[in-house]
């Protein structure tokens, strides 16, 4: 009997994707009438905020890697880096990038910083600890002026962001610091390639379009998500999966006297940010300080979330 249980249990083990993708494709076949407002939802959301928002800052982030400023800048910082990240200075052109233009370009770039041999296992581990954060245009654009209304609001969640990923990394300058490994080369000349000016006038058009081109791989990347977390969102509602997990929450919020009405939009946060924060920046509190907090949660969460989905690239 129990070998039968334990065989049972390694066939649901190794089959729970499918399971779970099989259903998936049911629960679109089922709820189909609340899975299409939900879809269109959700591609509102995607073309009114996050594609004004997003995209113009896309293209410039992509000219600006073609450019010298961010190697420059790099370079300006080289006496700060080791000293309070205990990070070598080319760690600054991941530190900028990932300020500039959001998650996941911060990890994308610790990571191959890692696979070029720019820097230590130890140092890209120490660089996805801070270097990977949600983007000042989605953070004051998306999330303060067009979920929030207040410019204000997204100046503090920017604000609070930066330095809390600061606080981190001064924090994780600690992380093996006598385990340091030396399977790096040396940022030599043929590395300092990938940060010299490379654009001119005579190959400006050919840049700008790749940078567009990437730039539109990379909003439809983030449409596609959040068009298939809105329908896993909507299939978890409309099965009462979602009512189930808010009923077992919610004696937790109650104890803290946090109102139950964040339960559902957090619950949705984890699944998708965009979708998550506009709910919670829609529900009507006296203290708005409980949005905010929320807010800047799921902020981090998705931090760190796409900081340890890059750790496998570190070794």
């Amino acid at each position: 009997m129990f070998s039968k249980c334990n065989i049972y249990a390694v066939k649901l083990k190794r089959n729970f994707l499918t399971f779970l993708f099989i259903f998936f494709t049911l629960g679109l076949l089922i709820f189909s009438n609340t899975n299409l407002p939900a879809v269109k939802s959700g591609l509102e959301l995607f073309v009114t905020s996050v594609i004004p928002s997003l995209f113009p800052f896309f293209v410039a982030t992509e000219l600006l890697q073609n450019t010298s400023i961010i190697s420059y800048l790099g370079h300006l910082l080289d006496r700060f880096m080791k000293p309070i990240f205990n990070i070598s200075g080319e760690g600054a052109f991941c530190f900028i990038m990932g300020l500039i233009s959001g998650y996941p370009v911060g990890a994308k770039i610790a990571c191959d910083f890692r696979k070029n041999g720019i820097c230590s296992k130890e140092e890209c581990e120490r660089l996805l600890s801070f270097t990977n954060n949600s983007g000042p245009l989605f953070v004051l654009g998306t999330v303060g002026i067009l979920m929030y209304k207040n410019s204000t609001i997204g100046l503090l969640l920017l604000f609070t962001h930066v330095l809390a990923s600061i606080t981190v990394g001064i924090i994780f300058r600690f992380w093996k610091k006598s385990n340091n490994s030396k399977d790096y080369k040396s940022f030599s000349k043929s590395n300092k390639k990938v940060l010299n000016n490379t654009v001119s006038l005579s190959n400006l058009g050919e840049i700008l379009s790749k940078s567009i081109t990437s730039s539109i791989s990379t909003i439809l990347l983030i449409g596609g998500f959040i068009v298939v977390f809105a329908s896993i969102i909507s299939i978890l509602k409309s099965s009462g999966i979602l009512n189930m997990l808010i009923t077992f929450i919610n004696p937790l919020f109650s104890a803290l006297n946090i109102d139950s009405s964040f339960i559902g939009p957090l619950l949705t946060g984890f699944l998708e940010i965009t979708s998550g924060i506009s709910s919670i920046s829609n529900i009507a509190v006296k203290k708005i300080s409980l949005n905010i907090i929320f807010t800047s949660f799921l902020l981090r969460f998705w931090r760190y979330l796409c900081s340890f989905a890059s750790l496998e690239y570190c070794f």
